[in-house]
């Protein structure tokens, strides 16, 4: 099961540890891919298993459709994080868009009574209950091109390679109008709430994040919340983001996964 796991362009293990006891798994963010978390590889333990997940239309899945909608995107991705947990424990982690998706796809694998996540992790997101506002709307369908661009460099996601090629900053410009679209489709499942703990992570300097950001998070979980204020902005500093996983909180297997 491992190596066929090993060839889904859905999943990718930047270190595959076919004898871990837990899997942290990502989700990207908008306009993101798998790259921004791969060198966190070397700040897990040695029993814990790196798994990404990859949207449609990148990467490895390139040749693939772009998700039309939210729940094209939530149902693909849901699909994806099974296939990463590989039947493990697991801790489910998303930044920004990739936060409220890593909700919304714990809620739906709780749903079914699907293997879902021991805990679940959002950084530098409000909470999804509220729908998409004005200040979630970052960037925005209506940016300029050059915007999108100056953007995704001030992020780190565009390479000097990309950035020197006209071609590829079109495809880049292409793949976040796309997720922004998506991300703009969301519309919250009333009452959608998670049973596993969460941790909420976001800069003091981030402008989307509003005031009562733990107080909304609170509407949406029932096995505890933990709010944690990191320095910097959307995306932190550079050496935070770097250094994120070790702002996790410590793992509590769920009692149901305790032997």
């Amino acid at each position: 099961m491992t190596g066929q796991l090993l060839q889904d362009a859905s999943v990718v293990r930047p270190e595959p540890r076919p004898d871990a006891e837990h899997t942290l798994v990502c989700l990207g963010f908008c306009g993101g891919g798998t790259g921004p978390y791969r060198d966190w590889l070397g700040l897990l333990e040695p029993d814990t298993e790196l798994a990404l997940v990859c949207y449609p239309g990148r990467e490895g899945r390139f040749a693939e459709e772009y998700a039309a909608t939210w729940q094209d995107l939530a149902e693909d991705a849901a699909e994806s994080v099974l296939r990463a947990a590989a039947g493990r424990p697991y801790t489910l982690f998303g930044h920004s868009m990739g936060g409220w998706m890593a909700f919304d796809v714990a809620a739906r694998l709780e749903a079914r009574g699907a293997h879902a996540p021991e805990r679940l992790i959002v950084s530098a997101c409000n909470a999804p209950d509220r729908g998409v506002t004005e200040r979630d709307r970052f960037p925005r369908i209506e940016d300029a091109d050059a915007r999108l661009l100056d953007w995704m460099q001030e992020i780190g996601l565009l390479p000097a390679y990309v950035v020197e090629d006209p071609d590829l900053c079109e495809m880049a410009i292409e793949l976040m109008r796309a997720d922004i679209l998506v991300r703009d489709s969301y519309r919250p499942s009333p009452g959608a709430a998670v049973s596993m703990p969460v941790q909420v992570l976001h800069g003091d300097q981030d402008a989307v994040i509003e005031p009562a950001v733990a107080e909304q998070w609170g509407r949406v979980t029932r096995g505890g919340l933990r709010v944690d204020v990191l320095p910097g902005g959307h995306f932190y500093t550079p050496q935070l983001w770097a250094a994120l996983p070790g702002r996790f909180a410590p793992r509590t297997p769920r009692k149901d996964q305790q032997s």
